[in-house]
């Protein structure tokens, strides 16, 4: 006689028992419950899916960057005087295919990945051929092949309803947000690097430097790093790449247009103490240079060693205007700004020489970027283009030197842009010397892929320990999930994106600043010149001015987000921190956010009506950002913040 298990019963009964879940007493009673949090989770997620931050990075590449670029290089010029190519407007086609008997048919992914084909539309720019400064031929020109990326704003499948989809042979649930290239799917990976254009403080590394300020300044095609140093004798120099040696601050101020110790002075501050600390590096820079043609000149030994002084004056210019913080502009006109730039991180290095600032935390949340695919394939796309312009230019001069004037279609080499880009995002080897930039898509399952299209990747080497930067930071809470990680030693230095994380894509910096000004910041140098005392004001890392009531400006900024009437990418914080007081205004591409319901008055402004249109569909989750019940704050904005974690009955307290 068989002997039955004699515990199959009682392990039956266990299985009937309802596995108990923990909840805190807080999370059980009040609004909103743990299932109304989810109902919001899943209006968010419905309405943006989980790869937006891609889509919208690549939809904004295309509709304003791929112009801004073609705008950096509008006019082709020659040799030849009078002979030149305007180039206008920039238009992206359909995806589509070129079959061997030259018909052209629309193509939609599945076709592309089971024929292996790239999944890319025409480029198209209005060219305009001046000979003789006069006009004489304008066409559209085909350029060239961009990779389309699968569900965004120029996809054949963009809008197409779920039965359509399928009658495309494509999965509905399917996320989008990869590129197929040679019918290989393949991602672009977010790339974590350190804020550019913005300046880090920290302690010297040798003995003789006490304290240094940093800025990775990244232009229209340039990025370089400049780095004020303070050395024990009390000097404070400045470094950056064009030219080899340091050299004393005032020295640039003047070569920068400051004219007088008093212009220098005051562009760095209006604080006395600060002021004196001035001292050292001003005596030994006036044996130097007096003037602005000496200073100029003094740079320009360093860089055109041997040349007569003219010629040294006009190289010191351009290597100023063109290599020095070229993000602040490449022209005379941004000149000032970029003194102010020195003179702001001049500042910095002499306040942690006063112990009134700490060394900046690089780990930092608020002080870290996620470069996009925008971003990426705009610096790709940069550098390929130079190469189009040049051969177009050689190609033109090539023509006319033996009296012909070419056609612009035969100028154009469409190959130049179609397969650099192509075996770019077909290899992962970008420009800068990155590698594994664009990676083959898991397709292991649909969790995988997901995860795949969050990934966001440091660029710190692997071989080293880099303990800091692997670890987990407290402002990475809601922004990198905390588990998903890699072992071994990509770990901590791979990281995804947690489930409400959301990336900025930028608001334009003029527009802001102006709304700043008519906001009643007053400019720095007015400030400082007529003695108006109050809180600095900082927009993306720079300092463009003094407010003199900070909380009526932060609140201000926040109502008008709130109401939607500026754009809900802007944030703004009051950092008040022993003697550092600054209002910090954002509005950059590349920050990691995450949303939060918004406390007024004590109260939640979500009600239970709200969670009733979300769950009937009526409303969306864009409706609680427009209606100012939901925002999302940046690592500096939450450094402001208290942020409840359930509901309490008294709510007065929390931000």
């Amino acid at each position: 006689m068989s002997m039955g298990n004699p515990n199959a019963e009682h392990d039956k009964a266990l299985d009937s028992v309802p596995i108990p879940i923990l909840r805190s007493k807080r999370a059980r009673g009040g609004f909103p419950t743990s299932d109304d949090r989810w109902t919001l989770v899943e209006a968010l997620i419905r309405e943006g899916g989980l790869v937006k931050h891609q889509l919208d990075s690549f939809n904004d590449f295309v509709e304003k960057r791929l112009q801004e670029i073609i705008n950096e290089n509008s006019v082709i010029e020659t040799e030849n005087k009078g002979l030149y190519i305007r180039l206008e407007k920039i238009e992206v086609g359909k995806p589509r295919v070129r079959e061997a008997d030259a018909s052209e048919h629309l193509l939609y992914p599945m076709e592309a990945r089971l024929r292996n084909l790239t999944y890319a539309a025409p480029l198209y720019l209005t060219m305009a051929l001046y000979v003789n400064d006069e006009e004489v031929d304008r066409q559209r020109v085909y350029i060239g092949d961009l990779p389309i990326m699968v569900r965004s704003r120029y996809c054949n499948l963009y809008g197409l309803k779920r039965q359509e989809l399928i009658s495309k042979l494509e999965d509905p649930e399917d996320p989008g947000g990869y590129f197929i290239i040679n019918g290989s799917e393949r991602v672009i990976v977010s790339q974590e690097d350190l804020a550019p254009n913005k300046p880090f403080y920290d302690k010297g590394d040798k003995a003789s430097i006490t304290h240094t300020a940093k800025v990775i300044s990244i232009g229209a095609g340039f990025k370089t790093t400049v780095t004020v140093e303070r050395h024990k004798d009390g000097i404070i120099y400045v470094i950056f790449p064009s030219v080899a040696t340091r050299i004393p601050f005032p020295i640039i101020m003047r070569a920068l247009g400051l004219e007088t110790d008093e212009d220098i002075v005051l562009a760095v501050s209006d604080d006395p103490d600060i002021q004196n600390e001035l001292l050292p590096s001003l005596q030994f820079s006036i044996q130097i240079a007096s003037t602005v043609d000496d200073a100029l000149d003094f740079i320009g030994s360093k860089v055109a060693i041997g040349q007569p002084r003219e010629v040294r004056i006009e190289r010191a210019r351009q290597t100023l205007d063109r290599y020095f913080l070229p993000h602040l502009g490449t022209t005379e006109d941004a000149r000032l700004k970029k003194a102010l730039m020195v003179g702001q991180m001049v500042k910095g290095v002499i306040e942690m020489y006063l112990g009134r600032r700490e060394p900046d935390d690089k780990d930092h949340t608020a002080n870290k970027r996620v470069r996009l695919v925008g971003d990426l394939m705009a610096q790709l796309l940069r550098a390929v283009f130079r190469q189009v312009i040049q051969d177009v230019r050689q190609q033109l001069e090539k023509h006319y030197s033996r009296g012909k004037v070419p056609s612009l279609v035969t100028l154009v080499r469409a190959d130049i842009i179609t397969e650099r880009i192509r075996h770019a995002l077909a290899t992962g080897n970008w420009i800068g010397g990155r590698t594994g930039v664009s990676q083959m898509l898991d397709r292991t399952n649909l969790l995988s892929t997901l995860s795949h299209l969050r990934r966001v990747v440091s660029n710190l080497s692997r071989a080293q320990p880099h303990f800091e930067a692997r670890d987990l930071h407290p402002t990475q809470w809601g922004r990198l999930c905390a588990i998903e990680t890699p072992e071994g030693q990509n770990c901590g230095l791979v990281k995804n994106l947690a489930l409400l994380s959301t990336i900025t894509v930028g608001v334009n910096e003029n527009e802001v600043e102006k709304l700043l000004y008519d906001l009643g910041i007053v400019p720095i140098i007015t400030a400082r010149k007529e003695g108006i005392k109050g809180t600095e004001v900082y927009l993306n890392g720079r300092l463009v001015g003094i407010h003199t009531e900070p909380d009526k400006l932060v609140a201000t900024i926040r109502d008008l987000r709130r109401r939607g009437q500026i754009s809900h990418e802007i944030n703004v914080v009051r950092i008040r921190h022993g003697a550092l007081d600054e209002v910090r205004v954002n509005c950059d591409g590349g920050r990691l956010r995450r949303p939060v319901l918004i406390i007024e008055n004590g109260e939640l402004k979500l009600k239970p009506e709200h969670v009733k249109k979300l769950s009937s569909g009526e409303w969306s989750w864009s409706d609680l950002i427009s209606n100012g019940i939901v925002e999302y704050l940046d690592g500096d904005e939450e450094e402001n913040a208290l942020v409840a974690i359930n509901p309490e009955e008294d709510m007065s307290k929390y931000t």
